[in-house]
């Protein structure tokens, strides 16, 4: 990335060109502030030399500190140093409240100097970027899109310390968890950080497949494999050739098409529909569920043999309930985000009460309905605090009567008994499912039958 030099008089421009130029580093040179703002915007620069005044005004330095200021909102890790030939301690302390990391006088009269700030600054700013990142793997994982995954909780941490060192491996990995956990941004955050990165990452859906459609789909077909075959067709397996597949929802795949990705992930070999050449798959296998497979394979739902090949690591994403440190991360992230999608709301914190009702409700959605009970909220909100009410949570479940029970329909009663056992154990379904006598699965089996579709 080059530096950015901005400066009215075209003698300074040259002598920092040449002089930049002399260390291997690139430059790109602007007269006026408007003009800096431009290259910025499109060059990305690493480091900023900003002349304060201009030909408007060549004495206060106001055009020099706002330039600062917009490309400190632009960029908040650029380091920025400001030059000035009207130097004064107020215009030095005032540039760099701004933002300025460093401030120089002109003429400079000792080249090394200028060079030793400018490799000092170039430092300073790269070791900021490697803290940030760490510290964003840390604490928000975000994807291209924009979602955002909060591992401030123990359990997220430790989670996302797994995935990076397993992430190194070629090991195939099996992500379980409740819906709308982060199964798909966890299998990208294992793809961003294995050997094949800079390969594509191929998502599939695969309880969405046909089985009369699956060998096309996956495999692809060659032209005249069948009726409609009119030309060559890629399938997903060749897609993530050098990169990642992910295989979501693979509890749901059919015994016959088990049979088949099997065969994948043990000879790493496949065919395309209609040809007999044997094809390698050169890709890391990442798949994701929220069933219980063990308990699939105990019904012969499952083939166990393909579940030990998916589980070489298995990586478990907590409810949203079991990682309460996140929820005001993510409460602020998201409220974030639907501010700048929906530009005319108030909105811009939430109340006490707000906060406490977000912490305390039992988030069966996980973290798919938190998001989306923040957008509503601040679509709802009157004012620049969302109260309480703006979130529309569902009320828990008021203490009834054996008599009042006696009256509802098996069905109603049924949804009762599951909610007081959750209430009772504070959203934690797997003690609510043991104290009903039935396993996890069943319980979200039920739930889910009245989950608006």
């Amino acid at each position: 990335m080059p530096v950015l030099v901005v400066d009215d008089d075209d003698s300074i421009l040259h002598a920092l060109t040449l002089l930049l130029k002399s260390e291997g580093m690139d430059s790109v040179t602007c007269r006026s502030p408007k003009e800096a703002l431009a290259a910025q915007r499109r060059d990305h620069c690493q480091l900023a030399l900003v002349d304060l005044n201009y030909v408007e005004d060549t004495t206060s330095g106001k055009e020099g500190l706002a330039l600062i200021s917009e490309l400190r909102r632009a960029d908040e890790e650029m380091p920025i140093i400001a030059m000035t030939g009207w130097g004064t301690i107020g215009i030095a302390v005032e540039a760099m409240q701004r933002g300025a990391a460093d401030f120089l006088e002109k003429p400079w009269n000792d080249n090394t100097r200028m060079l030793n700030i400018i490799r000092t600054q170039l430092r300073l700013g790269e070791a900021q970027r490697r803290d940030r990142k760490l510290s964003a793997e840390n604490a928000l994982l975000r994807d291209a899109g924009g979602r955002t995954m909060i591992a401030e909780s123990p359990a997220m941490t430790q989670l996302l310390s797994t995935a990076r060192r397993v992430a190194a491996s070629s090991i195939p990995i099996l992500i379980t968890g409740e819906n709308g956990t982060g199964k798909g941004l966890l299998a990208e955050y294992i793809h961003q950080h294995s050997p094949c990165a800079q390969g594509p990452f191929i998502s599939v859906n695969m309880g969405a497949i046909s089985e009369s459609t699956f060998e096309s789909e996956m495999f692809g077909h060659t032209r005249g494999a069948f009726t409609d075959a009119k030309s060559d067709r890629i399938g997903r397996v060749e897609l993530a050739d050098q990169g990642t597949l992910f295989m979501d929802e693979v509890a749901n795949l059919p015994l016959p098409q088990q049979a088949r990705i099997l065969r994948l992930l043990e000879e790493r070999q496949y065919e395309k529909l209609g040809s007999s050449r044997t094809r390698r798959a050169n890709i890391r296998f990442v798949s994701a569920t929220n069933a219980n497979l063990d308990e699939l394979v105990a019904e012969r739902g499952f083939r166990q043999d393909l579940l030990y090949r998916l589980n070489g690591v298995t990586l478990k994403i907590p409810a949203l309930r079991e990682r309460q440190a996140d929820i005001p991360l993510l409460a602020e992230s998201f409220l974030g985000r639907a501010r700048r999608h929906y530009g005319s709301s108030p909105a811009r914190r939430f109340s006490a009460e707000a906060l406490r009702a977000l912490r305390s409700y039992a988030w069966p959605g996980n973290v798919r309905e938190f998001q989306h009970v923040v957008e509503r909220s601040v679509l709802l909100a009157q004012g620049e605090e969302i109260a309480e009410d703006d979130l529309q949570l569902a009320k828990k479940p008021a203490p009834a009567e054996p008599g009042e029970v006696a009256h509802l329909t098996l069905e109603q009663a049924e949804n009762w008994f599951i909610q007081q056992a959750l209430a009772r154990h504070k959203g934690n379904a797997n003690e609510a499912a043991r104290a009903l006598g039935i396993s996890r699965s069943s319980l979200y089996r039920r739930l889910g039958k009245r989950e608006p579709g």
